[in-house]
């Protein structure tokens, strides 16, 4: 079966048609392009359909700001100019075309059925009443409000202090599907942060769509707000959408923040899918540009680490970590419906599909997953048709590397994190004799709490570079570990961990330590694109050639041969070392412990020494 659109829907989405004059379609078509929007750059991969080769890639570094990100007086500020994510598009679609050809005898552009996309998130953009960013007007285009504002934006910091305050008071529900705390991260934190500190441009926008709704939107012409398509990923993890309460939280709850934010409900969409829908076809424009052909299916968009988590091949019980500047960890529950039959967003269809196919229900059943404190977010269908989509993650780790590296700048240009990778590497578990807190960026999960910040304990005069490297390591892995622990109380067990991203492709040593203190494997996906990867999975599924995410993954994903195993020796002692973490992790990001922390640095010695011996 093939997919075609349906010419009397506004909103573009395809539909399965049984006639021979489309059923050639899945036969002939061998690829699909994801196309990835990372903090600094964008990617396009093209990837063979069958079995999941890259045959062509391409990166371009956005041109506005510093490494791509608009910067300012205020540290808490990151923004990011929409240009750039045209422009990139364009040009790492022709670029990784271009490379395919190279690599593959006889590739021809003709022969790419789909495109998926994944972006940070969330990056909200404010947009006029045509749908086109507020920063390609003239009056608006060096306004940093205007822009798109990144992931790594918080200065909504107390907007997201009064929503989580209101909600508690009178939406609880709005919370619990989030973690209990509304994250200065998240769409309406920044949306009333831009109403209150930029008022002429949150009256020049008619809306505000998410980064990873907008690019689909602009490659299938469907930017229009009788047209947009918006992604139950964004929707769900960070603007607190969810079915049982209609959509988006209601204009009265809006309204008591703001009269103005009460009245943007109106003008947000109500066409909200998970990625088994494609939101359109490519436009002409967009083909000439690219070289494409036109009218092939753009799937729904959705954030990096989900699709990212759908290239490593997720399924129950998998956890699936994203590891980069900062991490993202992913897991899936079944929601009690058979998988794959339907849109999240169309109760009616679902309804229908269980009646046909005998009301199946997995063995999982909704009522079974518990709301879990602290997590990112818990969405039907934003990383799988016919799953919750479970949501954690740290808010720096490679980021906080990065920082030693860069700003500390240990040993001067000696201290590379080649250098110090190889220092650490000599050194026994507790050796070091300290302990770090990995708060440098805040904290997403479980405390949701960005105002708190890093730590290290232990130091005298002798510590050196490469033990606050080791340490600023295991901090990271202890802020895994607890992780872990959060999703296993609440009832979701993690029966393996899959690791991508770039610190998982490139530090083995960062890869043993998450092994050896959280005592279980760390396996690696084969894709090193597997954000990229994920999106040209939706790519192929909403383009026919897969009948769905299963055997699209089954056939494109894979792990890496070796696997990162605990050494019990190395694990008994973080053990010891994660109780002092937890401890610290308590006294200084909760309200509620008691107790005292006099014992800390004398366990650390004595750990140190008993390593040194």
């Amino acid at each position: 079966m093939g997919w075609v659109f349906d010419p009397s829907g506004m909103s573009g989405n395809l539909h399965r048609n049984e006639t021979t004059e489309h059923q050639n379609i899945s036969m002939s078509a061998k690829y699909a392009i994801g196309l990835d929007y990372g903090t600094n750059s964008v990617r396009a991969l093209v990837v063979d359909i069958a079995h999941g080769r890259e045959v062509g890639t391409s990166v371009w570094n956005y041109e506005h700001g510093t490494a791509g990100v608009i910067l300012g007086r205020d540290p808490n500020l990151a923004r990011q100019h929409p240009a750039d994510y045209v422009k990139g598009a364009e040009v790492t679609i022709r670029q990784a075309l271009a490379a395919a050809k190279k690599a593959v005898k006889g590739f021809r552009a003709e022969q790419v059925a789909g495109i998926g996309v994944d972006t940070t998130g969330s990056t909200p953009l404010p947009v006029d009443d045509q749908g086109q960013p507020l920063a390609f007007d003239p009056r608006f285009a060096k306004n940093p409000a205007a822009m798109a504002w990144l992931w790594k934006d918080h200065t909504g910091v107390a907007e997201a202090a009064e929503i989580t305050a209101l909600a508690k008071k009178l939406r609880p529900q709005f919370l619990a599907k989030c973690g209990g705390i509304y994250s200065s991260e998240w769409f309406f934190s920044k949306v009333l942060h831009c109403l209150r500190t930029a008022p002429e441009v949150f009256d020049a926008a008619h809306s505000w769509v998410e980064l990873a709704d907008y690019v689909p939107a602009a490659l299938t012409g469907t930017e229009h707000p009788d047209q947009f398509i918006a992604g139950v990923c964004a929707a769900g993890h960070k603007a607190m959408w969810n079915t049982k309460w209609g959509g988006y939280p209601d204009a009265q709850f809006l309204a008591r923040l703001n009269p103005k934010l009460g009245k943007l409900r109106s003008r947000l969409t109500p066409r909200v899918h998970s990625i088994d829908r494609a939101v359109g076809g490519l436009t002409a424009a967009w083909a000439k540009k690219t070289g494409l052909r036109a009218g092939i299916p753009v799937a729904v968009g959705a954030f990096d680490a989900h699709l990212g988590a759908v290239g490593c091949g997720v399924t129950p019980g998998t956890l699936v970590k994203i590891i980069g500047t900062s991490t993202c960890d992913i897991a899936v529950w079944p929601n009690g419906r058979r998988t794959g039959v339907a849109p999240v967003s169309n109760q009616k269809e679902t309804a229908q599909a269980e009646q046909k196919n005998g009301n199946r229900r997995d063995a999982c059943p909704t009522e079974n997953l518990a709301d879990i404190p602290g997590l990112c977010g818990i969405v039907d269908g934003s990383v799988l048709p016919g799953y919750f989509g479970l949501e954690a993650g740290q808010s720096a780790v490679g980021d906080i590397f990065n920082w030693f590296v860069n700003y500390i700048q240990p040993g001067g240009r000696a201290g590379t994190h080649e250098k110090l990778t190889q220092g650490a590497a000599k050194l026994h578990p507790g050796e070091s004799g300290l302990l770090a807190l990995d708060w440098n960026n805040g904290n997403r999960t479980i405390l949701v709490d960005q105002r708190l910040t890093g730590l290290l304990a232990g130091q005298t005069l002798y510590t050196t570079p490469a033990e606050i490297y080791r340490a600023l390591i295991e901090a990271t892995a202890f802020g895994a570990l607890a992780i872990i622990n959060r999703f296993e109380e609440y009832g979701v067990k993690i029966g393996q961990i899959v690791n991508c991203g770039g610190i998982a492709e490139k530090n083995p040593l960062v890869m043993q330590i998450y092994a050896d203190v959280t005592g279980r494997p760390m396996k690696v996906s084969r894709s090193a694109q597997t954000c990229a990867l994920g999106a040209a999975i939706a790519g192929a599924v909403v383009a026919g050639v897969h009948r769905d995410f299963a055997s699209a993954q089954k056939a494109m994903t894979g792990l890496k041969p070796h696997v990162f195993k605990p050494n019990p020796g190395a694990h008994a002692v973080y053990c010891e070392l994660y109780s002092l973490y937890k401890k610290c992790h308590d006294a200084f990001g909760t309200k509620e412990w008691s107790g005292n922390l006099h014992d800390v640095m004398k366990q650390l010695l004595e750990i140190r020494n008993r390593a040194r011996k």
